[in-house]
Parts: C-alpha cells; structure tokens; sequence
C-alpha cells in the first residue's frame, strides 16, 4: 500500500468517526449514560460499597473513555482541544480513570460527582446559559464592587450602633455584622431574629433595615439579572444579524443574476 493510499484510508477512518460522532443520536445516548451515572451515585448513597454498583461505574468510565477517544479522533486533536468544553470533558474524563484507584475515597467521589457537571455541554440550552455567565462575568465585576462597598458601609454603621443591642454574632464586629447583612438579604429570619429586636431597643433603626433590604436585595440582584439576561439575548441577536448579512448577500447576488440575464435576453433581442 503506497503512502498516498494509506493517507486517504486515514482520513476516510476519520470521516467515518466524525460521522458517528455528529450523529443525532451520538449526544442524546451519551446524555443518558451521564444520567445513569448520575442514578449509580444516587443509589450508592443508601447501598455504600454495593458491588454491582461499582462494577456498573467502572462500566461508564470506561464508555466515557472510549466517548473521548471517539471525538479526539473524529475532530482532530485541534479541533477537539480547541473547544474549551471539551478541556473540561477531558480533564473530568482523566481525573476519574487518575483517582479511580486511589485511597482518597473522598476525592473520588468528588471526581464522579463532577462527572454529572457534564451535561452542560452535552445540552446546547444548559451551555448557552453558561456560557453567557461567563461572558457576563467581567460586567459582573462592577456591580460586585458595589455590593462589597453597601455591604462595609452597612457593617460598619451596625458595629457602630447596634454592637449592644444582639449578641456578639449578629453585630459585635465588622465581619459578624457582614455575616448577619447576607442573612438579612436572604430574607432569611432577618425580622424575627434579627430587626425587631434591634428596633425595640433603637426606634430609628427600621431605616437601616429598610434601606439596605431595597438597596442590597432589591436594586444590586435586579441589576445583576439585567446583565446577565442582556448576555443571554446577545447571541440570538448575534446570530440573527448574522442571518440577515447572509440573506443581504444572497439577495444581492441574485439581483446581480437577474440583472446578467436581462442583458442577455436584450442583447439577443437585438441581434
């Protein structure tokens, strides 16, 4: 077999994976083996050591190894590398076969938790969200930056007036107090543990609690929500303009053909 020959049996091997792999039923079959896996450690929680479970995990991690080789092949090592999610895959793939064996238990089971972390890329709504977060997230630094300073600036007013008042952990120093803003903000328990006895003891402290309940909970979490559904939209909106250059381009080119076929149609004529 001469070298030409040998090189095109490659790529027809590789055409063959890549077919497989882009299948429409290659990615809902590895969504169910993610889920089945997912069911394993659920069970194994009430069947600790159960051999058939682990027999059925080395099973899947085996599947996901093949799944990995199948696609490295089929895209390339540049082409499947060069797809973030698909870093996260391998490395999610290499550190259970890594820690499979080791007498961490604790860190194995993280690693298989971590497995179920892969139905983000395998379902195309879940990673547009995530990767909306993502590019959300430098816009997110500025709002964070506000939120770090209505928090200290809340903080330290408690400290100040109201360290006398509730027990050392509400109120008794500035990162007590910061602990007791995010209990607050939650909305969790804040009125009956946390202000009402503050305000029988301090009338004017319901403005606090007031104010920073508006400011912390209500202006800073819609702010972050508008930022990240603005992120969320930003690729439809890429995507359809996109759209459109391409129906622009195509509408151009056929004006141009119609216009070719007239001149010839006139040029007929007048002969």
């Amino acid at each position: 077999m001469t070298k030409k020959e040998e090189l095109n049996n490659g790529r027809s091997f590789r055409s063959s994976i890549r077919q497989l792999i882009e299948h429409k039923n290659f990615q809902p079959i590895v969504i169910a083996i993610i889920l089945f896996n997912g069911l394993i450690i659920v069970t194994e929680t009430y069947l600790t050591g159960n051999s058939l479970l682990l027999f059925l995990d080395k099973i899947i991690v085996w599947i996901f190894v093949i799944e990995l080789v199948l696609k490295i092949i089929g895209l390339g090592f540049k082409g499947y590398f060069s797809d973030r999610w698909n870093l996260f895959d391998f490395s999610i793939v290499i550190g259970s076969l890594l820690f499979y064996s080791t007498p961490f238990v604790s860190v194995l089971r993280l690693i298989r938790v971590l497995r179920l972390i892969r139905m983000i890329p395998a379902i195309p709504a879940l990673r547009k969200i995530i990767d909306s977060l993502m590019k959300s997230v430098p816009a997110l630094t500025g709002i964070l930056g506000l939120s770090i300073l209505i928090f200290s600036i809340y903080a330290i007013i408690g400290t100040t007036f109201f360290s006398d008042v509730l027990p050392y952990e509400f109120f008794g120093s500035f990162h007590t107090s910061l602990f007791t803003l995010m209990q607050v903000v939650t909305f969790e328990s804040w009125a009956s543990q946390v202000a009402r006895p503050i305000i029988h003891a301090v009338p004017w402290a319901w403005v606090y609690f007031v104010t920073f309940i508006i400011i912390g909970a209500l202006v800073i979490l819609n702010l972050v929500v508008a930022v990240i559904l603005s992120y969320l939209g930003q690729d439809d909106e890429v995507k359809r303009e996109e759209q459109m250059d391409r129906l622009y381009k195509e509408n151009q080119e056929l004006k141009k053909d119609i216009q070719e076929i007239k001149q010839l149609i006139l040029n007929k004529n007048n002969k």
